[in-house]
């Protein structure tokens, strides 16, 4: 059933900082909505913030399979929902693997669009790449939205050379929409239109399973009571450390990860009451939730995570959980915004204290003020209001009409564009052929 205070009948191209069956977040929370509401969506997985090293083998090889499994790269994972997995070439800020690039991924979305009719899409990004600000000025949509989640120049050393093209793209968009404050603040410097948007939770979803009786997964079931948990990617960001300090400090406690493991987990791994239970499926993360007796948040303090407002702060409150994060200055936003709801730790002692106090007797009343905060920060209520943004700016933008002389120079500079990629196409496939050993190699039994 469709929300009339949401997005209806558009067409969206969205360009994803992840690939679809990655860990589900707001990229695919967000679009599946929006093509449940009744519109289509296009659903780019992540072309790259930097060039890809032998660790990312495994997600290569991912991306060949997915290509592969569609037509011509394109697949439909639902009604309205369409997923784009596009072969391009590494090296996203070499100015010729650019522009080859932009040929290939324009030609392949436009045959695509001309084939389902699709008709001047709004483009709703994550991804503030030089390919993905090409490719909308290519595309010429009805709109332009960025939503900024992370800070990725500070993310790895790789992805800083996206600061620039970052920048360009504030400007460029018609709405900018951030996860925190800070992101907010640094937005602000080049945009009007920007508007702060944290991650939210599917509401519905944890309400569901916290009504109703029934076991929680059998993973959880064989540790020992009490139970502390997290859910999401076990990433670089999470302090190991502290969490093998805590650890060693609660015996008697279970700590249980719930997700991917994507790092190093250090001195952690080898403790007896530390739990790493993999990756779910995203529809069994509330009955996971729902086992614990605290959530916890343990991340380093650092120049990225300054930037971070943790989703799952919202997944844990939404069963009623009680909560310990560590010192982010977002969580420290939301105690102001919404009252004590999270108990924040400085070091390890701090934590064993807090997570002492809150493995106590939670009454009714306390429960349920956690999911009460829940749902102010329902996705529905997230997407409903960028609705309301979006289809204003639609409507202003149909209102003023673009002047003959821009319209004049974005054709011109979109067949050159297409000319010079064409080169540059013709210019490689030479080199390859003629000054590298490749065809010698191809040629060897």
């Amino acid at each position: 059933m469709s929300d009339r205070s949401m997005l209806q009948g558009h067409d969206i191209l969205c360009f994803s900082s992840i690939d679809w069956h990655f860990i589900w977040q707001g990229h695919q929370e967000i679009m599946s909505t929006l093509a449940a509401n009744g519109n289509r969506v296009l659903f780019v997985e992540n072309t790259g913030v930097r060039t890809p090293s032998i660790r990312d083998l495994s997600r290569v090889r991912v991306r060949l399979q997915n290509w592969w499994r569609g037509t011509k790269g394109f697949r439909q994972e639902r009604e309205n929902l369409f997923v784009l997995s596009p072969i391009l070439l590494p090296f996203p800020y070499s100015p010729i693997v650019q522009r080859l690039n932009r040929v290939l991924l324009a030609r392949a979305l436009r045959r695509w669009m001309l084939a389902t009719g699709f008709n001047r899409p709004i483009i709703w990004t994550f991804l503030p790449t030089p390919l993905v600000r090409q490719i909308i000025r290519d595309l010429d949509p009805s709109l332009s939205v960025y939503y900024c989640i992370d800070d990725f120049a500070s993310s790895s050393p790789g992805a800083r050379r996206i600061t620039d093209s970052e920048q360009r793209l504030f400007h460029d968009a018609d709405l900018v929409f951030v996860t925190s404050e800070k992101l907010r603040e640094r937005a602000a410097r080049f945009s009007q239109h920007v508007h702060r948007f944290p991650f939210g939770v599917s509401l519905r979803k944890f309400d569901e399973v916290r009504e109703a009786p029934g076991a929680m997964p059998a993973a959880l079931s064989a540790l020992p009571r009490p139970i502390v948990g997290y859910v999401g990617g076990i990433h670089q960001w999470m302090d190991f450390d502290l969490v093998a300090a805590i650890a060693r400090r609660m015996p008697a406690v279970s700590f249980a990860f719930v997700g991917p493991l994507q790092t190093d987990v250090g001195a952690a791994a080898g403790l007896p009451n530390v739990h790493f239970l993999g990756k779910q499926d995203h529809d069994e993360i509330p009955r996971y939730v729902k086992g614990f007796d605290v959530g916890i948040v343990p991340y380093r303090l650092s120049e990225y995570t300054t930037n971070v407002y943790p989703t799952k702060l919202n997944e844990y409150l939404a069963m009623g959980i009680p909560v310990v994060a560590t010192d982010l200055p977002e969580i420290r936003r939301f105690n102001v915004q919404h009252g004590p709801r999270v108990a924040i730790a400085q070091d390890a002692e701090q934590f064993v204290t807090s997570l002492t106090a809150a493995l106590g007797p939670s009454t009714e009343q306390e429960r349920q003020r956690r999911v009460g905060v829940a749902r102010e920060n329902s996705w529905e209520a997230r997407i409903a209001e960028m609705s309301r943004l979006i289809e204003a700016a639609v409507d202003a933008k149909r209102a003023r009409p673009e002047p003959w002389e821009d319209t004049l120079r974005r054709l011109y500079r979109r067949a050159r564009g297409r000319v010079v990629g064409t080169v540059a196409i013709l210019v490689l496939a030479y080199g390859l052929l003629f000054q590298t050993p490749l065809p010698w190699m191809l040629a060897q039994p």
